[in-house]
């Protein structure tokens, strides 16, 4: 298989698999969406959806949130981990849109991560699914299996967001960014994992990894 073929290959066996993509975490709004976002951070997103309509009750926009204090945010916030940093950033990050944004979530990835706690893969997120902007934020399971399926060399996040801007077409980031995080957990993930039922791996992975997995 030539590398576009191995490309055409993962998106339309994607789109079979999964034709609607639900978006992995609670939100209605941008902002609602940059909170869980810098949530998530080493936390699954099953529990920041536990966690977010606890904090939102109290505070789902930067005008009420600053009304509270960080302690009362860290407490809320406390299953996600993390808590002195996110907290700080959450309440932070709230303060600069009320003072310098009239509390509007700017559409700018540059504006975004001068934002504290909000990184370049957090403003990806946003941009890419709050105001559908073509981006492609690299999570663990994008970096794990773009590297499975002998597209990126693995180096860093940088490089394979590179590679994947690269091979993919623009049109097809937002989805597929997201296609990939829902194959990674449901057939590609890191741990108990079953080159079976994983059919891309299966197919077009990296030689190394595959005479790895049959060591096994």
């Amino acid at each position: 298989m030539t590398k576009q073929e191995k490309v055409d290959f993962v998106i339309n066996t994607l789109n079979k698999l999964y034709p609607e993509i639900p978006v992995p975490l609670d939100h209605k709004d941008p902002y609602t969406l940059l909170v869980a976002v810098l949530l998530s951070a080493q936390c699954t997103d099953v529990r920041v959806n536990q966690i977010t309509p606890i904090l939102f009750a109290k505070a789902d926009n930067p005008y009420d949130m600053i009304k509270l204090s960080v302690e009362e945010i860290k407490e809320i916030i406390r299953p996600c981990g993390l808590s002195p940093m996110k907290s700080k950033g959450i309440y932070g990050l709230s303060k600069m849109l009320v003072e310098d944004y009239n509390g509007v979530v700017p559409q700018s990835f540059e504006a975004l991560e001068t934002f504290p706690a909000v990184g370049h893969k957090t403003a990806g997120v946003v941009m890419s699914q709050a105001f559908g902007v073509p981006a492609f934020p690299v999570d663990t399971h994008i970096h794990r299996l773009m590297y499975r399926w002998n597209l990126t060399n693995g180096k860093s996040v940088q490089q394979t967001e590179k590679d994947a801007k690269r091979l993919f077409p623009e049109h097809t980031w937002n989805d597929l960014h997201l296609q990939i995080i829902w194959y990674g957990r449901e057939y590609s993930p890191a741990r108990g994992w079953d080159l079976e039922k994983d059919i891309i791996t299966k197919t077009i992975g990296r030689a190394s990894v595959l005479k790895e997995y049959a060591k096994k």
